[in-house]
């Protein structure tokens, strides 16, 4: 049975990567990015290659835009089973160097986004019997400097998870992904010795690659983990275990 897959921050790294693997699957996926010419080029990526998929315009700190997505794909007859929380926003500084806004706009597009999601679809969640998987960070359980917003919002994110398991359990399963230091555009702006310092940081001695974050998305909104809930997975080549979390 085909499934409708909602996934936030799709243009890009992680999400592009799990909405590329769903799709391969047979889902029918709603590529979702604030950037919709990013969103739009994995959907027709997608579809290219013989698989289902829409790109939407959605800024996740929006609740108009979440009801605008809902109003789209309730009466295209797509209503979400499955939804992979993503997006998330970032910006380093200590706490009294950092604006009121850009604290309000990391905890709001990273934490209460799945708030958003949730409200908005929760009735389609239940009704597929289905599963929310939050994207989070080892920034939740590890310190860095100069990230106290990203890092309360990824921590928010393994705690809201167990508590939304809880309120919307038998029907519908919510689980959460920590990723350690992954190949993705935001290395961009790193230097090569940045990079080394996380590949000595992993026990695996690498950066991961997108895919091996989206593999277990889709392993936690599937079949094969119809018995998990509430869990946190660390995805992450064994940082936490060299660093001591």
């Amino acid at each position: 049975m085909t499934r409708t897959v909602l996934i936030t921050g799709a243009g890009n790294g992680i999400g592009a990567a799990a909405a590329r693997l769903f799709a391969a699957s047979g889902d029918d996926v709603v590529v979702t990015d604030i950037d919709v010419d990013a969103a739009a080029a994995v959907a027709a990526e997608i579809v290219a290659a013989g698989g289902a998929a829409t790109a939407h315009r959605l800024d996740v700190a929006d609740s108009e835009q979440w009801q605008q997505l809902s109003l789209e794909l309730r009466s295209a007859n797509r209503p979400p089973a499955v939804i992979v929380n993503n997006a998330f926003f970032q910006v380093t500084g200590i706490a009294h160097e950092q604006s009121e806004g850009d604290w309000n706009q990391q905890l709001s597009v990273t934490l209460s986004s799945v708030y958003r999601a949730m409200r908005t679809f929760h009735d389609t969640l239940t009704a597929a019997r289905g599963s929310m998987v939050n994207v989070s960070s080892v920034h939740g359980v590890l310190s860095w400097a100069e990230q106290p917003a990203y890092g309360a919002a990824k921590g928010g994110l393994i705690s809201l998870t167990r508590q939304l398991s809880l309120d919307y359990a038998p029907h519908v399963r919510v689980n959460v992904v920590l990723p350690g230091s992954i190949e993705t555009r935001q290395w961009d702006h790193q230097g090569p010795e940045a990079q080394e310092l996380a590949r000595r940081q992993a026990t695996l001695q690498r950066l991961g690659k997108p895919e091996e974050v989206a593999s277990v998305i889709q392993f936690l909104a599937g079949d094969g983990a119809s018995y998990i809930t509430g869990a946190s997975l660390v995805v992450d080549g064994g940082m936490t275990t060299t660093l001591g979390a």
